[in-house]
């Protein structure tokens, strides 16, 4: 455990508590809570015998059902014979759950940078070793560079799309490419979509699950976190290979027993919702997204800061020479502003911030963006 780095989102977050006023570009949230329906079926639940005994390893079969008919009629994804749906306490234990069952002690997983951070240190929590593939200027993936990372030790390539933490949106060429690489070397492709509603413009996620013949070697992991506001509710779920679901039910079974029962009935009441509340949640992100465009565009001889595609954040790579931290701390202290540096996902070189814009109404977004531009006039610039 020592060399799994330290959680940065609870520090920053002390920051912004310890200084009145200031504004959290942080944390990856939502602005919104689940929908009506949800927490009126989760109060009825709470009156539920049933809810308070343990439930089923995998999930509730209700669920599980609805989430199979989802995972067809958006992701094209069929549910049968040769895989399984898994319902997680959200998708980062999906993720640990993936890891545990396709790896052992000492093999390797490859991640690209800038990565999510819970990935990496999950990685490092089961032993294993995180190889990272840097992306490129747009944070795209770098497809030889992959191949090229691959030893007899990989047992998994981890690609994430739309983008924690850069809001990039991977091409459908690509993502076939990396699948295909994980078949023809017996691995894993794990995906991450938790953030699959949330585009811009003409762009939509694809799904590497949806590939024919993909099923024996793709994990797939979904969230409700985001797109139904249920991040403290801790709801997820996995597509995993069938040769996987005892190894899967083994290890959530030891870490969970089964996902929170209430939260599964809330789950069941929001998919009923279906994914046009996010959506109708979501419908200003554009604009905020606009308004941080050109606020960086602003100060383009300062960072680089490539328009997300996807997602809610903009990884931005500033020059200086100034440690992250140290910046946030300033930006927070002077400017009463919080970013997160990009040290946490894995850019050593350099200094980077992530930029959440997903969590604020419009109005405060845009007030954390102009101060967040001032300070980096003042502290970079100055």
């Amino acid at each position: 455990m020592t060399e799994v780095q330290t959680p940065i989102i609870p520090l920053v977050g002390d920051m912004v508590r310890s200084t009145p006023g200031a504004i959290s570009l942080g944390q990856g949230v939502v602005s919104y809570g689940p929908p009506p329906s949800a927490i009126e079926a989760a109060a009825k639940a709470a009156h539920d015998h049933s809810s308070h005994l343990y439930g089923a390893v995998l999930g509730t079969e209700a669920l599980r059902e609805a989430l199979a008919a989802k995972l067809l009629r958006e992701n094209g994804i069929r549910i049968g014979a040769e895989n399984a749906v898994v319902v997680t306490s959200g998708a980062n234990m999906g993720f640990l759950n993936a890891v545990l069952a396709v790896a052992s002690p000492g093999d390797e997983v490859i991640l690209q940078t800038p990565y999510y951070f819970n990935h990496e240190m999950a990685i490092r929590m089961a032993g294993c070793t995180p190889v990272c593939v840097e992306t490129d200027e747009r944070h795209q993936l770098r497809l030889g560079a992959i191949a090229v990372a691959m030893t007899p030790r990989t047992r998994a390539i981890v690609t994430v799309s739309p983008n924690n933490p850069t809001g990039a949106l991977y091409p459908e060429a690509d993502l076939r490419a990396v699948n295909e690489l994980c078949r023809a070397a017996s691995i894993y492709h794990i995906h991450d979509e938790a953030y699959e509603y949330f585009t811009y413009g003409a762009g939509r996620p694809f799904v590497p699950g949806s590939i024919p013949g993909s099923a024996s070697h793709t994990i797939e992991l979904f969230s409700l976190s985001k797109a139904y506001g249920f991040a403290g509710w801790r709801i997820g779920y996995m597509v995993i290979p069938e040769g996987l679901r005892a190894a899967v039910r083994k290890i959530q079974d030891t870490n969970l027993i089964c996902p929170t029962m209430i939260s599964q009935a809330a789950a069941l009441a929001a998919l009923q919702v279906g994914e046009g509340y996010s959506r109708s949640m979501n419908k200003d992100l554009p604009a905020v997204r606009e308004i941080a465009v050109r606020a960086f565009a602003e100060i383009a001889d300062l960072c680089t800061a490539p328009t997300p595609e996807g997602a809610f954040y903009f990884f931005v790579r500033i020059r200086s020479e100034l440690d992250p931290l140290r910046l946030v701390e300033r930006l927070v202290s002077e400017h009463g502003v919080a970013a997160i540096p990009g040290t946490a996902f894995g850019v050593a070189e350099g200094c980077s911030l992530r930029v959440a814009f997903g969590a604020l109404e419009t109005a405060t977004a845009a007030r954390g963006i102009d101060r967040l531009v001032t300070g980096l006039k003042a502290i970079v610039g100055g």
